[in-house]
């Protein structure tokens, strides 16, 4: 039993540290060295490491080890497709079934990505952004499209979060959130639908100004 609660406890530790860009994509993770960061054993690793490969987080290379997941344009661009059309249909389901307490929640949430896109403070707009659209994978009451939506928004998370980091993206996208939440609060599941589309589907310059940021973040030698 203890076991399994540390190789939960190591998974979710490297999740973060993926999503918080510790590891960016295409970084390696040394088994060894991350065994000594833990003070555990290699097998607890490799059972952490295995999980992340299942929910697409990192890479197994043959003979060459475990890679945070780095996709080529086409495999980010279709990503980013799939992740705007599940974030739609959460934002649709959303607007028909949101209750009154959790629509005061997406509220607040809101209100507190307002004042942080006021004062750029990009680190901690990306971490409550994150809980702004779980709030909204919540009040779909589909326990199904939640999870997925939440995989896939954990996977593309080192991305959106480089996306972050272009010019003006966080007042666009506090922008694009209000939009979203104006549709929920008028129970327009259409246009929350909508909304939430053009948000989340990174395509065009968005994602010319994205693949720039990520080439300018990567770092040298990768």
């Amino acid at each position: 039993m203890a076991r399994v609660s540390n190789t939960v406890r190591i998974r979710e530790a490297l999740e973060n540290a993926i999503v918080n860009g510790r590891f960016a994509p295409g970084a390696r993770l040394d088994p060894a060295k991350l065994a000594e960061e833990f003070e555990c054993s290699r097998t607890p690793i490799r059972d952490a490491l295995q999980q992340l490969e299942a929910s697409g987080l990192v890479r197994v290379h043959s003979k060459q080890g475990t890679f945070v997941s780095e996709w080529n344009v086409e495999e980010l661009a279709e990503r980013f497709e799939a992740m705007a059309e599940i974030e739609a249909i959460c934002a649709r389901l959303a607007a028909r079934r949101i209750t009154r307490e959790e629509l005061a929640e997406l509220e607040a949430r809101h209100e507190v990505c307002r004042q942080l896109a006021e004062e750029e403070r990009i680190d901690d707009y990306y971490a409550e952004n994150s809980a702004f659209h779980a709030c909204i994978y919540h009040a779909t009451h589909n326990g199904f499209i939640a999870k997925e939506a939440m995989r896939l928004h954990a996977m593309l998370q080192p991305y959106r979060r480089i996306q972050l980091r272009v010019r003006n993206r966080v007042k666009r996208s506090f922008e694009e959130h209000e939009a979203v939440v104006t549709a929920i609060r008028n129970g327009d599941d259409a246009a929350a639908a909508k909304a939430m589309r053009d948000h989340v589907l990174v395509q065009g310059d968005r994602f010319h100004d994205m693949l720039a940021a990520l080439r300018s973040d990567a770092p040298h030698g990768s």
